[in-house]
Parts: C-alpha cells; sequence; structure tokens
C-alpha cells in the first residue's frame, strides 16, 4: 500500500495533517480553530470556520476539495453549539452533503474539530 503524508495546518501533536493512500484517498486529521498551532477561540460560527478553513486547506494540498469528501466526523465540546456549527458546515460542503456523525467529547484545544476522508480525483 502506497501513503504519502500531505502538508498542512502545523498540528500541534506528532501526526500529519493529511494522508493520501493508493494515490485516490485523503484522510484528513481531525483539525481544530488553530493558525500556525496556536489557538484562536471564537463563537462555534468562527471556530468551525476556521477549523473547516483548516480542513479545505489540507484537501486542497492533496489535490482534493470540499466537493469530493465522502465522510467527516464532528467533535463538539457542547451538543448546544450544534446548530452554529452545523451553519457553517451546510456552507461549505456542497449537495450531496458527505455522510457525518457528530459527537461530544473533551477536547484538548476548542470547540470544535473535524476530520474527514475524501477523493482525490
Amino acid at each position: 500500500m502506497s501513503r504519502e503524508a500531505v502538508p498542512g495546518p502545523r498540528p500541534s501533536a506528532p501526526y500529519s495533517p493529511g494522508i493520501v493512500a493508493e494515490g485516490k484517498l485523503v484522510f484528513v486529521s481531525g483539525q481544530g480553530p488553530l493558525r500556525d498551532g496556536v489557538y484562536v477561540p471564537g463563537t462555534i460560527e468562527e471556530e468551525t470556520r476556521l477549523t473547516l478553513d483548516n480542513v479545505c486547506a489540507v484537501l486542497a494540498a492533496a489535490g482534493s476539495g470540499p466537493e469530493h469528501v465522502v465522510r467527516c466526523g464532528v467533535w463538539l465540546t457542547d451538543l448546544a453549539d450544534f446548530a452554529g456549527m452545523n451553519s457553517v458546515y451546510a456552507d461549505v460542503f456542497p449537495d450531496p452533503k458527505p455522510a457525518r456523525a457528530t459527537v461530544q467529547a473533551g477536547l484538548v484545544v476548542g470547540q470544535v474539530e473535524i476530520d474527514c476522508i475524501a477523493v482525490v480525483p
């Protein structure tokens, strides 16, 4: 199996921002509201936008984009923030929307974290 690291926003721990497997699938590690490895606090909408900007940067570096995402995982520190996250999420991903799971979790940093799997066209 071939796999290649994808550059992206600097992670805050020892992992790759993304991996392309077999040249066809990109697995984007959980991204959060970080800029240059530093947490940027904000509203849930602001943190979701920055998180998705980071997801999209990794996708672009892999030769993909939000229109090629097939699955996302979303973690929120508070499920009461679902509507705010969802409104930003809906603007980023075109129809048909990716399959998705959303759960509440204790996060290392921020209010939201998002990972995804996409096709490399």
